[in-house]
């Protein structure tokens, strides 16, 4: 997009936020109950959709279809990704938490709105009307925001340069080689996603040419025994953007809102990625495929649980609309359009609670 066709569209776009996901003031915590121990989200083989089959590349579209429509989740194997690189990002996580407290604050992510960075243990409230979360992270975007990148020139907000510890050999080569790995999975789902709602599957290939990626890396210490009740290693929420791809260890924690409002575990399967939809495929499908609630709790009392998400989204101009398979029949879309990085950066402030502190 060109920069003044850009310039006019963030004056329009900027900070706005799909209707569906404002909470407001009188918000309400949302309480914690126990979760059922069904296993409900599907397992789906990848596959055939890397393959010439085409038979087996449409059963996959068909699985993908029915798992967005019921809960917008879904484990996914023979992705891609090699199983070293897998273990490798867990290895790095454990590094990196494990480095003293003040060089990891060195690196914090709300400095000068870089959204790239070390948050500390607490820093972020994702149900936003409970307590903050008990887990650290640290977060690196594919996009390194220099001063000659095209979003520095515009200043938009929450841009800036990943930041690198220093004290950890191979870091950064092995993190962005993860990043690279997934970032390939990330676009081929896109395109089974177009795939499975009747679009062609170049549809959102022109959001993916430099998309908005994070590559996250978290830790969830034991739950305290003087936690609050409804206080998580993740509160309740949905994800802000398009696609989730996660990596867990083995040790478990996740937990995933049916349609009847119970709980159900989401444990790890080895040599998977656990798949969730963001709030943007709402938006785009005018509510077909879900963005469901989801959180964490790591119920052990002397483990503490790691977990690698990568959140998989359109470069920052993309315009989020309803596609054209999904329009109502009244001939209405849900939701109002809406550009993905402006919705990613407002939902960036409201969960951190921060203008650059």
């Amino acid at each position: 997009m060109p920069i003044d066709t850009a310039s006019r569209h963030l004056q329009v776009e900027l900070g706005h936020i799909c209707p569906k996901y404002i909470v407001k003031e009188e918000a309400y915590i949302i309480p914690y109950t126990s979760p059922k121990p069904a296993l409900t989200v599907p397992l789906i083989d990848l596959g055939p959709a890397f393959s010439n089959d085409v038979e087996g590349k449409k059963k996959v579209v068909q699985k993908i279809h029915k798992a967005c429509v019921d809960s917008g989740f879904f484990y996914v194997k023979n992705h891609g990704v090699p199983q070293e690189a897998m273990d490798q990002q867990l290895r790095l996580a454990s590094q990196f938490f494990d480095l003293p407290l003040d060089e990891k604050l060195a690196l914090r992510c709300t400095k000068d709105n870089q959204t790239r960075g070390y948050e500390p243990l607490g820093a972020q409230k994702l149900d936003v009307a409970s307590l903050p979360d008990l887990k650290e992270g640290f977060i690196v975007s594919s996009i390194d925001v220099d001063r000659n990148h095209r979003y520095s020139k515009m200043d938009i907000p929450g841009m800036g340069r990943n930041q690198w510890p220093d004290s950890i050999p191979g870091f950064r080569t092995q993190y962005e080689n993860y990043c690279e790995n997934v970032g390939v999975l990330g676009r081929k789902l896109a395109g089974l996603l177009a795939l499975s709602l009747n679009l062609p599957e170049d549809y959102f290939a022109d959001g993916f040419e430099e998309p908005l990626m994070y590559c996250r890396i978290l830790k969830y210490p034991p739950m305290p025994n003087d936690a609050k009740p409804n206080q998580l290693g993740a509160g309740a929420h949905t994800d802000w953007g398009f696609l989730t791809l996660l990596l867990q260890d083995d040790l478990g924690g996740l937990e995933v809102q049916t349609a009847d409002g119970n709980w159900i575990a989401a444990p790890p399967v080895p040599g998977t990625y656990l798949i969730n939809l963001g709030e943007m495929l709402p938006v785009i499908t005018s509510d077909l495929y879900k963005a469901t609630m989801h959180r964490v709790m790591n119920n052990y009392s002397n483990k503490v649980r790691f977990s690698c998400p990568t959140f998989f989204d359109p470069e920052y101009f993309y315009k989020v609309e309803c596609a054209p398979t999904c329009i109502p029949k009244n001939g209405k879309p849900k939701y109002p359009p809406l550009t993905a990085g402006g919705h990613m950066w407002a939902q960036f402030e409201k969960s951190f609670g921060t203008t650059g502190q």
